[in-house]
């Protein structure tokens, strides 16, 4: 697949090492995960992703719906 061509619906996200993840909890009880993208394994910063996570684990992400991506240049700059 084109990432070139993609529409609106289709749109991936692009992170570089260094930017901030969070999942959110998929249910009633269930916190939110924060972690912090060591890695970027997709060509273009395009999933997937190694993610080290608050609680010291390191786990590949391909993430979903449910993940917010904040990227540490937006923040840097205050954008």
């Amino acid at each position: 697949m084109a990432y070139d061509t993609l529409t609106d619906e289709e749109a991936v996200m692009e992170a570089t090492i260094g930017d901030q993840i969070r999942i959110h909890g998929s249910s009633v009880g269930h916190p939110d995960k924060d972690g912090e993208i060591v890695e970027v394994r997709g060509t273009r910063g395009e999933p997937p992703y190694l993610v080290r996570f608050a609680d010291g684990q390191t786990r590949l992400l391909f993430p979903g719906p449910d993940a917010v991506h904040h990227s540490a240049s937006a923040e840097r700059t205050g954008i």
